[in-house]
Protein backbone atom coordinates (compact mmCIF):
# COMPACT_ATOMS: atom_id res chain seq x y z
CA UNK A 1 0.00 0.00 0.00
CA UNK A 2 0.83 3.89 -0.54
CA UNK A 3 1.75 4.85 3.03
CA UNK A 4 2.13 8.68 3.93
CA UNK A 5 5.14 7.30 5.80
CA UNK A 6 6.97 5.68 3.06
CA UNK A 7 6.23 8.48 1.15
CA UNK A 8 8.15 10.92 3.79
CA UNK A 9 10.97 8.13 3.94
CA UNK A 10 10.97 8.11 -0.32
CA UNK A 11 11.07 11.93 -0.42
CA UNK A 12 14.54 12.10 1.30
CA UNK A 13 15.50 9.88 -1.29
CA UNK A 14 14.28 11.62 -4.49
CA UNK A 15 11.93 14.65 -4.38
CA UNK A 16 9.76 16.24 -2.53
CA UNK A 17 6.63 15.72 -4.77
CA UNK A 18 8.52 12.84 -5.11
CA UNK A 19 8.13 11.82 -1.08
CA UNK A 20 4.68 13.04 -1.15
CA UNK A 21 3.30 10.73 -3.87
CA UNK A 22 4.57 7.84 -2.10
CA UNK A 23 3.54 8.63 1.06
CA UNK A 24 -0.20 9.66 -0.26
CA UNK A 25 -0.27 6.64 -2.49
CA UNK A 26 -2.62 5.27 -0.59
CA UNK A 27 -4.69 7.92 -1.34
CA UNK A 28 -3.29 8.52 -4.78
CA UNK A 29 -2.13 5.53 -6.19
CA UNK A 30 -2.26 6.06 -10.14
CA UNK A 31 -1.26 3.78 -12.99
CA UNK A 32 1.45 3.99 -15.76
CA UNK A 33 -1.18 4.47 -18.96
CA UNK A 34 -3.10 7.86 -19.09
CA UNK A 35 -4.52 8.53 -15.84
CA UNK A 36 -2.36 6.02 -14.72
CA UNK A 37 1.30 6.61 -15.43
CA UNK A 38 1.27 6.07 -19.50
CA UNK A 39 -2.30 4.85 -19.82
CA UNK A 40 -4.45 6.11 -22.38
CA UNK A 41 -8.12 8.19 -22.67
CA UNK A 42 -10.91 5.53 -21.31
CA UNK A 43 -12.19 3.85 -24.41
CA UNK A 44 -15.46 3.13 -23.48
CA UNK A 45 -18.11 3.99 -20.81
CA UNK A 46 -17.17 2.42 -17.50
CA UNK A 47 -21.04 3.08 -15.45
CA UNK A 48 -19.60 1.46 -12.09
CA UNK A 49 -16.52 3.36 -12.04
CA UNK A 50 -16.46 5.57 -8.87
CA UNK A 51 -14.23 8.25 -7.57
CA UNK A 52 -13.63 8.99 -3.43
CA UNK A 53 -12.32 12.78 -3.44
CA UNK A 54 -10.28 13.25 -0.11
CA UNK A 55 -7.15 15.25 0.99
CA UNK A 56 -4.09 14.97 3.87
CA UNK A 57 -3.74 18.07 4.96
CA UNK A 58 -1.32 17.16 7.55
CA UNK A 59 1.06 16.06 4.20
CA UNK A 60 0.41 19.05 1.51
CA UNK A 61 -2.50 17.05 -0.29
CA UNK A 62 -5.67 18.87 -0.69
CA UNK A 63 -7.08 17.32 -4.29
CA UNK A 64 -6.37 13.79 -3.82
CA UNK A 65 -8.74 10.98 -4.67
CA UNK A 66 -9.13 7.20 -4.80
CA UNK A 67 -10.78 4.83 -6.66
CA UNK A 68 -13.89 2.35 -6.09
CA UNK A 69 -15.96 0.22 -7.64
CA UNK A 70 -19.96 0.07 -7.34
CA UNK A 71 -20.56 -3.24 -7.14
CA UNK A 72 -24.77 -2.98 -5.78
CA UNK A 73 -26.78 -0.06 -6.47
CA UNK A 74 -25.93 1.16 -3.10
CA UNK A 75 -22.39 0.02 -2.55
CA UNK A 76 -19.22 0.45 -4.01
CA UNK A 77 -15.59 -1.43 -2.79
CA UNK A 78 -12.59 0.22 -2.45
CA UNK A 79 -9.30 -0.36 -0.85
CA UNK A 80 -9.48 0.05 3.37
CA UNK A 81 -5.88 2.15 2.94
CA UNK A 82 -8.30 4.74 0.69
CA UNK A 83 -10.66 5.21 4.13
CA UNK A 84 -8.49 5.29 7.06
CA UNK A 85 -5.29 6.40 7.63
CA UNK A 86 -2.66 8.87 8.97
CA UNK A 87 -4.32 12.60 8.21
CA UNK A 88 -6.62 11.22 5.84
CA UNK A 89 -9.86 13.36 5.18
CA UNK A 90 -12.58 12.23 3.06
CA UNK A 91 -14.89 15.13 1.34
CA UNK A 92 -17.72 12.38 2.72
CA UNK A 93 -19.07 11.87 -1.29
CA UNK A 94 -18.72 9.52 -4.33
CA UNK A 95 -19.42 10.52 -7.69
CA UNK A 96 -20.42 7.42 -9.71
CA UNK A 97 -20.41 6.59 -13.52
CA UNK A 98 -18.37 9.46 -14.90
CA UNK A 99 -15.65 9.83 -17.09
CA UNK A 100 -14.46 13.40 -15.65
CA UNK A 101 -12.70 13.44 -12.21
CA UNK A 102 -14.92 16.50 -10.65
CA UNK A 103 -17.54 16.67 -13.16
CA UNK A 104 -20.92 14.26 -14.14
CA UNK A 105 -22.17 11.15 -12.84
CA UNK A 106 -24.02 10.49 -9.69
CA UNK A 107 -23.37 12.23 -6.53
CA UNK A 108 -24.23 10.72 -3.58
CA UNK A 109 -22.84 10.87 0.06
CA UNK A 110 -21.15 8.65 2.27
CA UNK A 111 -23.08 6.95 4.91
CA UNK A 112 -20.85 4.47 6.83
CA UNK A 113 -17.77 2.53 5.60
CA UNK A 114 -16.70 -0.74 6.50
CA UNK A 115 -13.28 -1.57 6.61
CA UNK A 116 -12.15 -5.51 6.78
CA UNK A 117 -11.73 -6.36 10.18
CA UNK A 118 -8.03 -8.38 8.99
CA UNK A 119 -6.51 -5.22 7.55
CA UNK A 120 -2.81 -4.38 8.46
CA UNK A 121 -2.00 -0.70 7.92
CA UNK A 122 1.64 -0.31 7.64
CA UNK A 123 5.03 -1.33 5.30
CA UNK A 124 6.78 -4.10 4.09
CA UNK A 125 4.76 -7.55 2.85
CA UNK A 126 1.64 -7.40 5.55
CA UNK A 127 1.31 -3.99 4.31
CA UNK A 128 -1.83 -4.82 1.81
CA UNK A 129 -3.22 -7.61 3.79
CA UNK A 130 -6.97 -7.56 3.16
CA UNK A 131 -6.84 -3.98 2.00
CA UNK A 132 -10.43 -3.70 0.83
CA UNK A 133 -13.17 -2.02 2.24
CA UNK A 134 -16.71 -1.03 1.31
CA UNK A 135 -18.70 2.36 1.37
CA UNK A 136 -22.68 2.80 1.60
CA UNK A 137 -24.10 5.65 -0.04
CA UNK A 138 -27.00 7.54 1.16
CA UNK A 139 -29.44 6.73 -1.68
CA UNK A 140 -29.16 3.95 -4.50
CA UNK A 141 -27.95 5.37 -8.23
CA UNK A 142 -29.10 3.99 -11.14
CA UNK A 143 -25.87 3.26 -12.67
CA UNK A 144 -25.27 -0.65 -13.43
CA UNK A 145 -23.19 -2.37 -10.98
CA UNK A 146 -19.73 -4.63 -12.21
CA UNK A 147 -20.32 -8.22 -11.17
CA UNK A 148 -17.76 -9.39 -9.21
CA UNK A 149 -15.74 -12.51 -10.78
CA UNK A 150 -15.74 -15.65 -9.24
CA UNK A 151 -12.00 -15.73 -9.91
CA UNK A 152 -9.07 -14.49 -11.28
CA UNK A 153 -8.04 -15.96 -14.72
CA UNK A 154 -4.53 -17.68 -14.78
CA UNK A 155 -1.57 -15.82 -15.44
CA UNK A 156 -1.28 -14.61 -18.45
CA UNK A 157 -5.20 -13.21 -18.58
CA UNK A 158 -6.04 -10.15 -20.24
CA UNK A 159 -6.84 -7.76 -17.91
CA UNK A 160 -7.64 -3.69 -17.44
CA UNK A 161 -6.88 -0.86 -14.99
CA UNK A 162 -8.93 2.66 -14.53
CA UNK A 163 -8.42 5.17 -12.64
CA UNK A 164 -7.94 8.64 -12.28
CA UNK A 165 -4.60 8.95 -10.39
CA UNK A 166 -1.59 10.84 -11.30
CA UNK A 167 0.02 10.47 -14.94
CA UNK A 168 3.77 11.08 -13.25
CA UNK A 169 5.45 8.43 -11.02
CA UNK A 170 6.74 11.46 -8.93
CA UNK A 171 4.50 14.19 -9.11
CA UNK A 172 0.60 15.05 -8.09
CA UNK A 173 -0.52 15.42 -11.83
CA UNK A 174 -4.18 14.12 -11.26
CA UNK A 175 -6.02 13.11 -14.99
CA UNK A 176 -8.99 14.76 -15.49
CA UNK A 177 -10.11 12.14 -17.57
CA UNK A 178 -10.72 8.67 -16.33
CA UNK A 179 -7.36 6.80 -17.88
CA UNK A 180 -7.06 2.83 -18.68
CA UNK A 181 -4.56 0.59 -19.12
CA UNK A 182 -4.10 -3.15 -20.50
CA UNK A 183 -2.58 -5.58 -17.96
CA UNK A 184 -2.10 -9.18 -17.29
CA UNK A 185 -2.42 -11.57 -14.61
CA UNK A 186 0.71 -12.02 -13.17
CA UNK A 187 2.62 -15.32 -11.65
CA UNK A 188 2.84 -14.39 -7.88
CA UNK A 189 6.97 -15.15 -8.81
CA UNK A 190 6.35 -12.18 -10.79
CA UNK A 191 5.71 -9.67 -7.60
CA UNK A 192 8.63 -9.44 -4.97
CA UNK A 193 8.60 -12.52 -2.38
CA UNK A 194 5.94 -12.86 -0.17
CA UNK A 195 3.88 -9.77 -1.59
CA UNK A 196 1.14 -12.05 -3.97
CA UNK A 197 -0.74 -14.80 -2.60
CA UNK A 198 -4.50 -16.17 -2.80
CA UNK A 199 -5.97 -12.55 -1.15
CA UNK A 200 -3.29 -10.68 -3.19
CA UNK A 201 -2.89 -10.44 -7.16
CA UNK A 202 0.50 -9.69 -9.04
CA UNK A 203 -0.60 -7.25 -12.12
CA UNK A 204 2.00 -6.60 -15.01
CA UNK A 205 1.40 -3.68 -17.51
CA UNK A 206 1.10 -5.31 -21.33
CA UNK A 207 2.87 -2.02 -22.32
CA UNK A 208 6.64 -0.49 -21.08
CA UNK A 209 6.86 1.68 -18.29
CA UNK A 210 2.93 1.90 -17.31
CA UNK A 211 1.02 0.84 -14.06
CA UNK A 212 -1.36 2.21 -11.62
CA UNK A 213 -0.08 4.97 -9.13
CA UNK A 214 -0.69 7.24 -6.30
CA UNK A 215 -4.85 8.04 -6.43
CA UNK A 216 -5.83 5.05 -8.68
CA UNK A 217 -5.61 2.77 -5.10
CA UNK A 218 -8.89 1.03 -4.74
CA UNK A 219 -10.26 1.30 -8.27
CA UNK A 220 -11.02 -1.49 -10.69
CA UNK A 221 -9.05 -4.62 -12.19
CA UNK A 222 -11.45 -6.21 -14.77
CA UNK A 223 -11.48 -9.29 -16.79
CA UNK A 224 -13.69 -10.32 -19.75
CA UNK A 225 -16.22 -12.73 -18.37
CA UNK A 226 -18.98 -14.75 -19.88
CA UNK A 227 -21.32 -12.64 -22.87
CA UNK A 228 -17.36 -10.26 -23.15
CA UNK A 229 -18.98 -8.19 -20.52
CA UNK A 230 -16.39 -6.98 -18.02
CA UNK A 231 -16.01 -8.10 -14.52
CA UNK A 232 -14.43 -7.17 -11.09
CA UNK A 233 -11.18 -9.44 -10.32
CA UNK A 234 -8.77 -6.34 -8.23
CA UNK A 235 -8.95 -3.24 -6.42
CA UNK A 236 -5.74 -1.66 -6.52
CA UNK A 237 -3.75 -1.93 -3.66
CA UNK A 238 -0.02 -1.08 -4.24
CA UNK A 239 3.36 -1.53 -5.44
CA UNK A 240 4.16 -5.29 -6.38
CA UNK A 241 7.85 -5.04 -5.19
CA UNK A 242 9.57 -2.33 -2.54
CA UNK A 243 11.15 0.95 -3.65
CA UNK A 244 10.30 0.77 -7.24
CA UNK A 245 8.54 3.38 -9.31
CA UNK A 246 4.94 2.84 -10.07
CA UNK A 247 5.49 2.58 -14.01
CA UNK A 248 8.66 0.15 -13.31
CA UNK A 249 5.53 -2.07 -11.75
CA UNK A 250 4.44 -4.69 -10.76
CA UNK A 251 1.12 -3.41 -9.15
CA UNK A 252 -0.26 -5.44 -6.30
CA UNK A 253 -4.32 -5.51 -6.62
CA UNK A 254 -6.55 -7.23 -3.83
CA UNK A 255 -8.35 -10.20 -5.03
CA UNK A 256 -11.89 -9.15 -4.86
CA UNK A 257 -13.66 -12.85 -5.43
CA UNK A 258 -11.43 -14.01 -2.60
CA UNK A 259 -13.70 -11.68 -0.29
CA UNK A 260 -17.02 -12.35 -1.81
CA UNK A 261 -18.45 -14.54 0.67
CA UNK A 262 -17.28 -11.19 3.32
CA UNK A 263 -18.68 -8.95 0.84
CA UNK A 264 -21.98 -10.60 0.44
CA UNK A 265 -22.27 -10.79 4.47
CA UNK A 266 -21.50 -7.32 4.95
CA UNK A 267 -24.46 -5.92 2.67
CA UNK A 268 -26.88 -7.96 3.61
CA UNK A 269 -26.56 -7.55 7.38
CA UNK A 270 -26.38 -3.98 6.95
CA UNK A 271 -29.52 -1.88 8.26
CA UNK A 272 -31.70 -0.97 5.48
CA UNK A 273 -30.19 -3.31 3.17
CA UNK A 274 -33.19 -4.45 0.83
CA UNK A 275 -32.31 -8.50 0.55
Amino acid sequence: MFSLKSAGRRAARTTAVGALAVATCATLMAGSAGAIVNGTDSTERYPFMATIPESAPKHGLYDGNCGASLIDPQWVLTAAHCVTGDGLVLDGIVRIGSEARKSGGTVRSIERTVIHPGFVSGDGRAANTDDIALVRLDRPVSEQPVRIAERAGRPGTPTRILGFGTTVDTELKFAERLQELRTRTGAVGECAPGYADRTRLCTISQLPGAMACFGDSGGPQLQKGRHGRWELVGATSGPGAPGVACSAGPGLYTHVPAYADWIRKTIRKTPGHAS
